[in-house]
């Protein structure tokens, strides 16, 4: 679908609702945040009301500290409780993911049916299933996740990360739009062209702790495979894996030093289990490593079925992904080859500049 550039001359404002605070969560910086500057070239006026602060952001995923979590989203919920009376002035609510981490979509009633403003809702992910590990807690009842239904069907337009969430939203809502997560290949993800060419390659991952355990599905492939070719192991995450290998670098993922470090990986991984959850996933990992002119290797889940090919390799089963990540390891030109392709597919059909105009067709009433 086609969408024009639309140029807001009469001042529209957005107000953008989202679970965690400015440049700080990779689903919100990758879905929104890096189009801000460009709402505002176009006219648009915003504001941003996360629910947890930057000293809550701090905490949330540190062990202890239960009752300063605790006071955190009770402080979340009256923040959204106050925000309730102050909506007047906005043409646009655009809510990532849920305004509330717990309970019933309350807020979004009210922005529809009390307020009757136009809410966006965007999501990268299939948040409307339940864990296996939550399937029986309490933490599967005060989630709610029945409410992603609703708010889809409360919705103006639905933005979805890929086709199989927006065949979800569908369900309940027929302005739904296939909004892909993005990846700015101007400023931020510019492949590294110095030439520092070693004879020891480099496998990488990157991702965060709860992600951890999809590496550590091929862990055996790796260390098999490191037997014939000694090569680097490098994971960027926010949580040290739980497993050792014989030549692992684990950097603490920085968003400051998040593109170099990625540079120095030569071939970049990402395995999927094949599930429902997994099916939801927009691909980012991959769409990373491609827009570096990282070759991938990946499983074949999900839209990677429609991504890795320009750039990498798909890979099922463990003598699959020996095979692959051998060729990889041992063909520069390959590598070379692979590199190049994926990221001009990025370039082409996922990147800020090539989304613009679908983004701002959001935004159009």
């Amino acid at each position: 679908m086609e969408h024009s550039t639309i140029l807001n001359k009469s001042g529209q404002k957005i107000l953008f609702v989202c679970p965690y605070p400015f440049d700080e969560a990779p689903s919100q910086r990758f879905r929104y945040e890096q189009y801000l500057t460009i709402l505002k070239e176009n006219g648009f006026k915003y504001d941003l009301a996360p629910f947890l602060s930057i000293k809550a952001w701090n905490i949330l995923y540190k062990e202890g500290a239960l009752l300063l979590k605790v006071w955190a989203v009770i402080i979340g919920f009256a923040k959204r409780k106050l925000l309730l009376l102050k909506l007047k002035s906005y043409d646009f609510i655009f809510i990532h993911r849920e305004a509330t981490p717990l309970g019933p979509p309350f807020f979004e009633w009210v922005v529809k049916h009390v307020w009757r403003k136009k809410i966006i809702y965007d999501f990268d992910d299939a948040i409307w299933l339940t864990d296996h590990s939550e399937a029986r807690g309490i933490k599967a009842v005060v989630k709610w996740k029945s409410k992603v239904a609703k708010i889809c069907k409360w919705s103006y337009k639905v933005s979805c990360g890929n086709e199989y969430l927006a065949e979800f939203a569908r369900q309940w809502n027929n302005n739904v739009i296939v909004n892909p997560t993005t990846i700015d290949t101007v400023k931020r993800h510019v492949p590294d062209e110095s030439e520092t060419e070693t004879d020891q390659r480099v496998i990488g991952w990157t991702g965060t702790h709860s992600t951890l355990p999809y590496l550590k599905s091929i862990l055996s492939v790796l260390l098999d495979l490191y037997e014939q070719h000694q090569f680097t192991l490098k994971v960027i995450a926010n949580k040290k894996p739980d497993f050792d290998f014989p030549e692992l670098e684990f950097i603490f993922w920085d968003k400051v030093t998040e593109i170099k470090d990625l540079q120095g990986i030569d071939v970049g991984l990402m395995p999927l289990t094949d599930d429902q959850w997994s099916k939801g996933k927009c691909g980012f990992k991959a769409l990373q490593f491609m827009a570096l002119e990282i070759p991938v290797v990946a499983s074949p889940v999900g839209v990677n079925n429609n991504i890795v090919p320009y750039g990498g390799f798909l890979a099922n089963e463990s003598i699959e992904w020996k095979e692959k990540l051998q060729q990889l390891i041992e063909d520069k030109k390959v590598r070379k080859e692979l590199g190049t392709s994926g990221r001009t597919f990025v370039k082409k059909y996922y990147s800020v500049s090539s989304n613009t105009a679908k983004f701002l067709y959001l935004f159009k009433k």
